[in-house]
C-alpha cells in the first residue's frame, strides 16, 4: 500500500497579507491629504472657504478617513494644495478604488 502524505504545508507556507479595507484606505488617502494640506500652509478652515465649501469640518472628515474627495471638485482642490490635478486624481485613486487603479496603471507606484 503506497503511503500519502498529508500535504496541508500550513506551517511551511507564510500567511497572505490581507489587503486593507475601504476603511483603512480611506484613512491613508486621509493622512496624505492632511499632510499635503500642511505643506501647503493651509487650515482646514482655509482650504473650506477657498473650495467654497460652507462647513470645514468636511476637510475633517475627508483628512479622518470618514468621506472621500468629490470627483467634481478634486481639480479645485489639488490647484489649492498646489498639485497637478491628473497626478492627484491618480494618487487618490489608489486609496478610494485600488483595483480601478490597478486595471488602469498597473501595479506601479505614483
Amino acid at each position: 500500500m503506497k503511503r500519502v502524505k498529508h500535504q496541508d504545508g500550513s506551517a511551511e507556507r507564510q500567511p497572505a497579507k490581507a489587503a486593507p479595507d475601504a476603511k483603512q484606505l480611506r484613512k491613508l488617502a486621509g493622512d496624505w491629504l492632511k499632510q499635503r494640506r500642511a505643506d501647503a500652509e493651509l487650515s482646514q478652515a482655509d482650504l473650506a472657504a477657498r473650495l467654497g465649501l460652507k462647513y470645514y469640518t468636511f476637510i475633517s472628515q475627508v483628512e479622518n478617513g470618514f468621506s472621500r474627495v468629490p470627483t467634481e471638485i478634486m481639480g479645485a482642490w489639488a490647484g489649492e494644495l498646489g498639485l497637478e490635478p491628473a497626478v492627484f486624481a491618480r494618487h487618490l485613486l489608489r486609496y478610494y478604488e485600488p483595483e480601478l487603479h490597478r486595471l488602469l496603471f498597473g501595479a506601479e507606484s505614483t
